[in-house]
């Protein structure tokens, strides 16, 4: 391979690197964040070490300098810190955190970045208190036979042999790179390539590495840290480190060696006992393999194509009524079904990952603002589309720095309202109704509700003197630079942010509600869809127009009942329902649909988290596969809707919101204008 070759396969290879590089700081992050509940934890500390030692011995094959310069000093840390020669303490996490994140700018910019004067400065000036927290003597250790040698300020020789997998290069080792690498750790001489064990050329395998190496090398470090230069390729590697004899007393002990003996002298290759077990872990690592979030994101938009066009030929054999073609049609769908659950769950991740990314912006921001604070996790098992997972990151963070900044109170403050020093944040998630529900929670003095309407009152959100009940008070938390900050802060008081945080919610078929109690606490409440690719629909027509609920959210059907329905005191339609009264929306009357109602009609029974209500329809079409599609610029401001889709027939049917659907059920029996150009779902959206 040439040097071309190579700058090609290091060009190609490269963001592969940076992703698993992005993967092991966040892991960096996590443990850092556990250690400071369990400083002693040897099982955490050497995590931490791998993780580091990884990113520092995979930067090295990319000829990434800066980043494996800085990680030394890091990894040279945390191995004093497993070892038990220096003790994990509050400042030195904040430092090794400072440091992590330094190692993220490095590697961020390997991806074409610019590095400046303030980022080196800030480098240097760690690196210094790296240095300073080091042991100065550290004692010697009756294992480590070259631990006297090194206080002692010699040199030590070891001879190594390193005997490569067959796997070696298939999973992306260079062991002419790892070589490169181990010789940084001192002198290298005597180095030998063993090329018995290479078949012969008519039977090679070029993705097959047959490598073995034999090398003396000369150096004050200890057995271990060889052993860690290996420790990233270890699966595929057999190896054996010997302290070397010295010559003087060589010449004493034993004959003069032969030429040949001689040349094979600074090492001898030879199978460790583990090598079965190298092999098993590295077969389970090939079980594994990474794909490009574009990539999956094409397939499940070309799957929404084909459960399109799935419905049309059903619906095509039905009408030709030819009975081997609708079952061979029916069948053609059942494994559009399967291959459609299948794909979505390619795309499903645990929201925890989400979430215990917070951990770090919890303890930096209560310590900014002198609380104390603790974060909690609850249901991080509960799998979420990922392309709702990031695009829900952004509205999490604002929220979490909104309850630390308004919400939870200083230690004195908790302690003089008779509660414990320490505040709680908790971040909970859950399925419930077909969709995933996440609740920011704390323990702090709640949402000043008097506070809040004196301050609409005052920015004519309100008229004065109108007093709304207390759930639509803590909904103008909402509103458009709505703030109650008495200053403005590096957090907050300057009236933005969560309107945008509502507005980010909405723009993932989502919605968010406030509940809180004076002294006690708030909980904000975000309902989302798992995905936004394909559900499974409930379709209904009302006239000519086609709606679809989410099947999830049908609690029950009840059929062939009188159109006419109840009014309570409100104005409201209601309908009773084994003894309990429940409004019900007519779609007819909410959209102005021209259509003559029928003389009897179903209520769809919708439950919305604690919320039921009924929807009035002319006709029950059944269960259907429903790819969701963007609604159009004319339908966007329509209340209760959430997306459209795409009917076998090529009619377009409107995605209810179950949500927002139950707010306008829960209001007076005119909730708002209505106008011809809502009249009909038919047409292009």
């Amino acid at each position: 391979m040439n040097d071309h070759d190579d700058i090609g396969f290091i060009a190609d290879a490269l963001p592969a690197f940076i992703s698993e590089g992005q993967e092991q700081i966040s892991s960096i992050e996590q443990l850092l964040l556990q250690l400071e509940d369990a400083p002693d934890d040897r099982e955490l500390l050497d995590a931490l070490f791998r993780c580091a030692h990884t990113v520092k011995g995979s930067a090295g094959i990319f000829g990434l300098d800066a980043v494996v310069a800085f990680t030394h000093h890091v990894e040279t840390l945390l191995d004093c810190l497993r070892e038990g020669e220096l003790a994990l303490t509050p400042e030195i996490s904040t430092l090794l955190l400072q440091c992590n994140d330094q190692i993220r700018q490095l590697i961020d910019q390997a991806t074409g970045g610019s590095d400046d004067d303030s980022g080196q400065a800030t480098r240097e000036v760690l690196v210094a208190r790296l240095e300073a927290l080091r042991p100065t003597a550290p004692a010697a250790r009756p294992s480590e036979p070259a631990a006297s040698a090194q206080a002692a300020g010699r040199m030590q020789a070891w001879q190594v042999s390193a005997r490569f997998g067959a796997d070696t290069f298939r999973n992306g080792m260079d062991p002419l790179a790892l070589l490169s690498y181990v010789g940084q750790l001192g002198a290298m001489d005597a180095v030998q390539c063993d090329g018995e064990a290479v078949p012969a050329l008519d039977s090679l395998d070029p993705e097959s590495c047959h490598l073995a190496f034999a090398f003396t090398l000369h150096t004050d470090k200890e057995r271990r840290a060889i052993e860690n230069a290996f420790s990233f390729a270890i699966d595929d590697t057999a190896l054996q480190i010997d302290e070397a004899v010295a010559p003087d007393t060589a010449a004493e002990t034993a004959p003069a060696p032969s030429a040949e003996s001689a040349a094979l002298a600074p090492a001898r290759l030879r199978e460790p006992a583990n090598a079965p077990h190298a092999t098993t872990s590295t077969a389970d690592a090939g079980r594994y393999i990474r794909v490009q979030a574009d990539r999956l994101d094409a397939v499940i938009n070309l799957l929404g194509e084909l459960v399109i066009a799935s419905a049309g030929a059903s619906l095509l054999a039905r009408q030709t009524r030819n009975g081997a073609l609708i079952e061979a049609n029916q069948q053609i769908g059942t494994l559009v079904e399967d291959i459609r659950n299948g794909t979505l769950q390619l795309r499903m991740v645990p929201i925890g990952e989400s979430f215990s990314r917070f951990r770090r912006v919890v303890r930096d921001t209560a310590a900014e603002l002198g609380k104390d604070v603790v974060l909690e996790i609850v249901g991080g098992e509960t799998e979420l589309d990922k392309a709702v997972v990031e695009r829900i990151a952004d509205p999490l963070m604002h929220l979490v720095r909104n309850a630390l900044d308004h919400g939870l109170e200083t230690p004195a403050q908790r302690q003089a309202a008779g509660k414990p020093a320490q505040g709680r944040l908790t971040l909970s998630a859950c399925h419930e109704s077909g969709a995933i529900l996440i609740r920011i929670a704390d323990d702090g003095r709640g949402i000043q509700r008097d506070k809040v309407l004196q301050r609409a009152w005052d920015r004519g959100l309100l008229e004065h003197g109108t007093t709304p009940s207390d759930a639509e008070i803590f909904n103008l938390i909402f509103e458009a630079g709505f703030s109650t900050a008495e200053k403005v802060t590096n957090l907050s008081g300057r009236g933005v942010g969560m309107d945008v945080v509502r507005r980010n919610i909405e723009a993932l078929r989502g919605s968010v509600t406030v509940s809180s109690q004076d002294g006690q606490g708030s909980c904000i409440e975000i309902r989302l869809p798992l995905t936004l690719a394909i559900i499974d629909g409930f379709l209904v027509g009302v006239g000519a127009s086609r709606f679809i609920f989410p099947l999830d959210a049908i609690a029950e059907v009840i059929e062939d009942r009188p159109t006419a329905t109840a009014l309570d005191a409100r104005g409201r339609s209601v309908v009773e329902l084994r003894g309990r009264v429940l409004p019900v929306l007519s779609l007819r009357a909410l959209y102005a649909l021209d259509t003559p109602p029928p003389e009897r009609c179903s209520v769809v029974v919708i439950h919305s988290g604690a919320q039921r209500y009924g929807v009035l329809v002319d006709m029950l079409l059944g269960q259907h596969q429903t790819v969701i599609k963007p609604l159009g610029r004319m339908f966007r401001s329509l209340r209760g809707m959430s997306g459209s889709s795409i009917l076998g027939n090529g009619e377009v049917a409107l995605i209810f919101d179950v949500a927002s659907l139950g707010q306008l059920a829960m209001e007076a029996a005119t909730p708002f204008p209505r106008t011809k150009s809502h009249a009909s779902t038919e047409g292009t959206l």
